[in-house]
């Protein structure tokens, strides 16, 4: 228990935070704070608060060495925004953790209100924290690649080759594999099942708590997923792009100033070509020639202003509806077309199927079609069609088709 008021501990951490800060560099850096370091940095700051530091349950000991309890380390390293980037191990184990929750929560916890309500609620600090996990994460692979690149603390390029390759291994490509939700045992896809279930129990639960808990969570998850698709978006689109040019650039470097230690061990590539390129074909001067001439010998042309009389057929369609609805029912609609034309001496011609066919849209006609019969052959003056067998029939009661006239 600690015997201090809530505002003295946070007055003492503003007060000593440049030591407070040293101890969480420390122990970033180290995992641990040794003894010999601690007293370095009380020295270091003229400050004598050792005693303080165990009472207000900042330190606690690790044998005759000390570190910063974890609440105190995750709130140092938030607001300071140093985050250590955790292996994707570590973040697949909130996959398990949310994983057998939502089992518990299927199986309706025995019965018990009680339970299930609260492992709702632990559900939902399982899916944060998982959430935040991946956002620490994606910043600090973001940062130490962008240091990186701009290389200020003058790494060799074979190193820089080696921390780009083990990036990409060990954390960007595992960490990209726990986002995919298409991927069938990747948490995110998970997460999507949790959140169809919970659409479903906010939607049909006759308990009012426990309605608005599955809510809750469904809302929280929607949220979760649009977080977890923009750090997706980061790691695909600007991430691993930004750490393989660093890779690809790092090889071509180092080769380089290989070549250049010692120029006369192998014989260097030819850095320019004197190849002449010429950016039109070298048959351009003959094609346009043949071009332009095919204008110079016109050949005669001759006009016939004498050319025969033809009739233009026009399509009268009230005339052949009414010798439609005169007719119905008609069994096969395109042999009734061929028998219309037959005392034509023009004969029938594509136009005027294509013309009779807009017929079958007419409102008035009821068209039906079976799968069963065969194709029907109608023979123009210039073309064989194989037509479907339609039969036409009319709508409401027989005898009362509207012809205009």
């Amino acid at each position: 228990m600690i015997k201090a008021e809530p505002k003295t501990i946070l007055y003492f951490l503003w007060n000593y935070f440049d030591v407070v800060k040293d101890l969480f560099d420390i122990q970033a850096d180290e995992g641990i704070i040794k003894k010999e370091m601690f007293a370095e940095v009380l020295k270091k700051h003229d400050k004598d608060i050792k005693q303080q530091l165990i009472e207000y349950k900042i330190l606690k000991s690790q044998k005759d060495d000390y570190e910063l309890r974890d609440v105190y380390y995750k709130m140092l390293e938030f607001v300071l925004f140093e985050f250590r980037p955790m292996l994707p191990e570590e973040i697949a184990k909130f996959g398990m953790a949310i994983g057998e929750l939502f089992k518990r929560i299927r199986g309706k916890s025995e019965g018990n209100k009680e339970i299930l309500l609260e492992r709702i609620r632990a559900l939902s600090t399982q899916i944060r924290e998982f959430s935040d996990a991946v956002e620490k994460n994606s910043i600090r692979l973001l940062n130490e690649t962008r240091d990186l690149k701009a290389n200020a603390a003058k790494v060799d390029y074979r190193e820089k080759i080696q921390r780009a390759s083990f990036w990409i291994h060990y954390y960007i490509i595992p960490l990209n594999t726990i986002l995919d939700v298409n991927h069938k045992e990747s948490v995110s896809n998970r997460l999507l099942e949790i959140s169809e279930y919970a659409n479903q129990m906010r939607l049909n639960s006759t308990e009012e708590e426990i309605r608005q808990s599955f809510e809750r969570l469904y809302f929280m998850l929607r949220q979760t997923n649009d977080d977890l698709l923009r750090q997706s978006k980061i790691l695909t689109h600007e991430l691993l792009p930004l750490i393989e040019r660093i890779r690809t650039e790092s090889i071509i470097l180092t080769g380089f100033i290989k070549l250049l230690k010692n120029p006369y061990k192998i014989t260097p590539p030819r850095l320019t070509s004197s190849n002449k390129k010429n950016p039109v074909s070298d048959k351009i001067y003959l094609s346009t020639k043949e071009y332009f001439e095919q204008f110079s010998y016109m050949s005669e042309t001759f006009i016939d202003q004498y050319s025969e009389d033809m009739d233009k057929w026009l399509f009268k369609k009230e005339v052949y509806k009414k010798k439609l609805v005169s007719q119905l029912p008609v069994e096969n609609f395109f042999g009734w077309c061929m028998e219309q034309f037959n005392e034509d001496p023009a004969g029938l011609t594509n136009e005027k199927v294509f013309a009779v066919t807009s017929l079958l849209f007419d409102q008035d006609f009821d068209v039906s079609y079976s799968e069963k019969s065969k194709a029907f052959k109608v023979t123009t003056r210039t073309a064989k069609l194989n037509v479907p067998l339609l039969k036409i029939s009319q709508h409401g009661i027989p005898g009362k088709a509207q012809v205009n006239s």
